[in-house]
């Protein structure tokens, strides 16, 4: 127990400790760590500890940098401090609510990679735009489908996301330049990098936990109608770097001890540089989507078809180095059943049926809208909670 009194099974008890940044009040970051409903200022509160240099700074770049030894060693001395009734005197002054804090990005974006791990939500895509073919690319299932997305329009939750304006194909099949009719979300799980690597020194499976320090939630923004012009034959380009959004809080591998769970089976097996051999790499981890309060979706992370291991390892595969505050997203989390699909563009069929946002009807986006993402993990006495991501359309 914390002698803050926040309850054991606390989404954001003693076992999870997210972490985030914010402005203090003289207008610099600080580097908070999350507790029940308050958050504890590192930046402050790390007098005397061998730690002080990695919160100075106000945001996790340092720490994300130090690696899992380090990682370890704070988490342990941020228990220590919130349940050592001992420390109480120091950390207590230090402490704020979390619905005071005006948070900021927690982390420098050092590069930005998107994939395409969702089998179903592929599946899906590959129905509706070719429909005479098999749903699935060839390659789908020897290899996580990736793009590379543009780290500096990484923003955090919050953040208004004015709708893009670009090229593309009109009802009438004119080609016109104007804002989206089609702004769509994805709701994904993103995964922040800690230690770099060397280039030519790709990152094997089983070094998985030695590099990722923690997960976020993430939306990544689509402007369908820009994106299904422009996407022959280089993939995703404006239609998806106008913004992604990230939740507040960072989510440490260590909280999520208890998610890890078997990924489903994969047919044809991997290659072996891609191969887990049953390993525990994927995660249970529910997702919820709201529109304008009203639940859309519930998608389910664990049966993703390419693990985040995976993913790194095909990254990093050929040799590409990592940096700390490197970013890599699931791609859209969809399920098979139609309450657990991730995207509008499958919940409405491409457009074609619209879907109850509870003042309403949608197929995309209108001007107004805001979109909410929430997810929980289980945990060793109650769930984790992993914050949320939002964001509300502007014209």
């Amino acid at each position: 127990m914390t002698w803050l009194g926040v309850a054991d099974d606390d989404p954001f008890g003693i076992d999870h400790l997210p972490y985030g940044s914010a402005l203090g009040s003289d207008g610099r970051p600080r580097v908070l760590v999350r507790v029940g409903a308050q958050a504890l200022d590192l930046t402050l509160a790390s007098f005397g500890t061998p730690f002080e240099q990695l919160f100075a700074p106000g945001s996790l770049d340092a720490l994300l940098a130090a690696g899992p030894g380090t990682w370890a060693a704070v988490r342990a001395q941020l228990v220590e401090w919130l349940t050592d009734v001992e420390h109480r005197t120091n950390i207590e002054p230090l402490l704020a609510p979390v619905d005071r804090a005006r948070l900021v990005l927690p982390f420098a974006v050092a590069d930005y990679v998107d994939f395409y791990a969702s089998q179903e939500h592929a599946t899906n895509v590959g129905r509706m735009f070719r429909p005479d073919s098999e749903p699935l690319p060839p390659n789908w299932k020897h290899l996580p489908i990736g793009y590379h997305g543009r780290s500096g329009t990484v923003v955090v939750s919050g953040t208004e996301i004015h709708r893009p304006s670009g090229q593309y194909r009109a009802a009438g099949g004119s080609i016109v330049f104007g804002a989206s009719e089609r702004l769509d979300i994805e709701a994904e799980l993103g995964f922040v990098v800690g230690v770099g690597t060397d280039r030519g020194s790709p990152v094997p499976l089983a070094a998985f936990r030695e590099h990722v320090f923690g997960v976020c939630l993430l939306n990544d923004w689509s402007a369908r109608d820009i994106q299904a012009w422009e996407y022959v034959p280089l993939g995703p380009f404006l239609g998806k770097s106008f913004a992604t959004s990230v939740s507040a809080w960072v989510t440490p591998l260590a909280a999520l001890a208890a998610a890890w769970t078997t990924p489903p089976p994969r047919d044809p097996a991997p290659l072996p540089h891609l191969a887990d051999d049953g390993r525990a790499d994927a995660l249970r981890i529910d997702i919820e989507i709201r529109i304008n309060g009203h639940l859309v979706a519930r998608p389910p992370f664990a049966g993703m078809y390419w693990t985040a291991a995976q993913m790194l390892a095909h990254l990093t595969s050929n040799g590409a180095s990592l940096r700390a505050g490197d970013l890599y997203a699931s791609g859209t989390i969809s399920g098979s059943d139609r309450d657990q699909l991730g995207s509008l563009l499958e919940l409405s069929w491409n457009g074609t049926e619209p879907i109850d946002v509870g003042d309403g009807q949608r197929t995309f986006l209108e001007d107004g809208d805001e979109v909410l993402i929430t997810a929980v993990a289980p945990g060793p006495r109650g769930p984790i909670g992993l914050g949320e991501v939002r964001g509300r359309v502007t014209p």
